[in-house]
């Protein structure tokens, strides 16, 4: 088994990758060395070979070391640990020196002076080696191709293989094939050391891509959720108010945006229709936009007096940004009872787009105050009062409808979203933003939404044909 401590087990599905392996390679081991120790049962049984039974046993008792070597890495992979580097280099010399035992106590006498390269023992340390590759430790198969090459000389020495300095022109063939077997056997290892490195590399690859495929899913089912959360803090039910007709709506650029708007009723009776824009998209001006929609509910919940609402969020907004690349822009309108009147104020929110029936156009009244969490003061001025007939219609939005910029690189613009309302004023607020939803698509022409949208509609409708129409 590969030594653990060795291996740059940096990350737990290395680890647990190294000891899968392992456990493929103790498998491989095992069945060569069965293989091998039948080829030995069957030539001393069917050709009488002088080959000895005592090999059989060995390779038997091997067999059984690497079954409990075995189960000894199943525990370690469900128990998540390693093992010790002892443990491994003892299995290195073990596996290695016992095709060395093999020639050097178990070749048959018959060979002479070929025992050394003649007998089938000297073929087992190429599998052993090969299967070091498994290991994923380039360390482990060059020490198993040192181990093999050095186990190999000094078997060859216990049979009669001598070396000598002198007469080099007159060695046999014999004693030089030991010396060019010990060197194929220590390339060998180098080579499977070269083989082990670049498998260990893709195998680190393929990790590194499938943890970060994981992490990804995880930040995905992550800002799914906060997709979720985000989603379910708008509201979903129009609010109910005489002589109004009021709908919003939101689609982020994200998973998560930093847009929303919100009604909530006032103690006094009104209703306060909100809509903000945090700078940026994403999970963190998500975060920050809800705080700005609790600051808000709390504010005008307190404080009827819609400038005094205003510069609390905008005070306890500002305590909550750590720089100074955050803001927000925000909108609030305060409709009366009867739905005669909106009072209008903006922080940095603009353009706000007013159409009267009578005239059947549009009026675009700019912000009141510059945007939340810029400074400690919002100085403020008056807030803006509307008179509404039947008909007319305050629409609020974020710039991502105006911004968005077909394949031409030409943005949607505020003449394209005014006429876009206009052509859907008579319809009910839902269908007038689902209308303008439709003709910005249209014009981008499938480029990709790099903004959110959000879309606020209240529209002042006849009393009498409202209910002549619910009759």
């Amino acid at each position: 088994m590969s030594p653990m401590n060795d291996v740059d087990v940096d990350s737990p599905a290395f680890r647990k990758a190294v000891l899968e392996s392992e456990c493929r390679r103790i498998y491989g081991v095992t069945a060569f060395l069965l293989v091998f120790a039948a080829a030995v049962v069957f030539r001393v049984v069917v050709f009488s070979s002088h080959m000895s039974l005592w090999g059989a046993a060995i390779l038997a008792v091997l067999v059984v070391y690497e079954l409990w070597t075995l189960a000894a890495v199943r525990r370690a992979l469900s128990s998540r640990d390693t093992l010790p580097s002892s443990t491994s280099m003892f299995n290195i010399v073990l596996e290695i020196i016992v095709p060395a035992v093999g020639v050097a106590c178990l070749s048959s006498p018959r060979l002479g002076e070929h025992r050394a390269i003649g007998t089938p023992w000297v073929l087992a340390f190429f599998p052993l080696i090969m299967l070091s590759v498994l290991r994923l430790n380039p360390l482990v198969s060059r020490v198993a191709g040192v181990v093999a090459a050095l186990s190999y000389l000094l078997a060859a020495y216990v049979v009669g293989w001598r070396f000598s300095l002198h007469n080099l022109r007159e060695y046999t063939v014999i004693q030089t094939a030991v010396l060019f077997y010990a060197a194929v056997l220590l390339a060998a290892g180098w080579l499977a050391a070269m083989v082990s490195k670049e498998i260990t590399r893709h195998v680190r690859a393929a990790l590194h891509e499938a943890e970060t495929i994981q992490q990804l899913r995880q930040v995905e089912h992550d800002l799914e959720i906060a997709r979720s959360i985000q989603q379910s803090l708008l509201p979903k039910i129009p609010p109910t108010i005489r002589g109004l007709e009021i709908s919003g709506w939101n689609l982020p650029a994200d998973a998560t945006g930093g847009d929303y708007f919100d009604w909530k009723r006032m103690r006094d009776g009104r209703l306060v229709v909100t809509l903000a824009d945090v700078t940026g998209h994403g999970i963190g001006p998500a975060l920050l936009a809800s705080v700005c929609r609790a600051y808000a509910r709390s504010s005008f919940d307190t404080h009827a007096n819609l400038v005094k609402a205003l510069e609390h969020v905008n005070q306890f907004f500002g305590e909550d940004l750590t720089g100074g690349n955050r803001f927000a822009t925000f909108v609030a309108a305060v409709c009366s009872q009867d739905g005669s009147s909106v009072e209008l104020l903006s922080a940095g929110h603009g353009p706000l787009f007013v159409y009267s029936s009578v005239r059947d156009s549009f009026d675009e009244l700019t912000a009141q105050a510059i945007p939340l969490g810029l400074l400690p003061e919002l100085n403020s001025s008056e807030p803006v009062l509307l008179h509404l007939d039947p008909g007319d219609m305050v629409v609020l939005a974020t710039d991502g409808f105006f911004e968005w910029e077909n394949v031409a690189g030409e943005e949607f613009g505020v003449a394209r979203l005014t006429q876009a309302v206009r052509d859907a004023r008579g319809l009910p607020p839902e269908e007038i933003i689902a209308e303008l939803y439709s003709a910005v698509k249209a014009f981008v022409n499938g480029t990709r939404q790099m903004d959110d949208l959000t879309a606020v509609v209240i529209k002042r409708v006849d009393e009498g044909n409202r209910a002549t129409l619910m009759a």
